[in-house]
């Protein structure tokens, strides 16, 4: 390897310019943004109550099976 060539992907996008975005591509990002911000203040206003006297441990639903002291069941 020479001295000229970049070391790795991040020196060769530093050395770059910056590619302009269409402007298509800015209205996505900037929706997004708003969406972004929209869901935050959302669950900051609506925070989601904690659940009391629950079974603990992972979640069933996301992961497959109910495990209750030490038996599983596939659902």
């Amino acid at each position: 390897m020479s001295a000229e060539t970049p070391r790795n992907a991040a020196e060769e996008t530093e050395n770059e310019p910056k590619k302009e975005l269409s402007p298509a591509a800015q209205r996505a990002l900037a929706e997004a943004d708003a969406r972004r911000k929209e869901a935050d203040r959302l669950a900051a206003e609506n925070p989601t109550p904690k659940e009391v006297d629950g079974r603990g441990g992972k979640d069933p639903a996301r992961y497959g099976d109910w495990e209750v002291k030490g038996i599983i069941s596939d659902f």
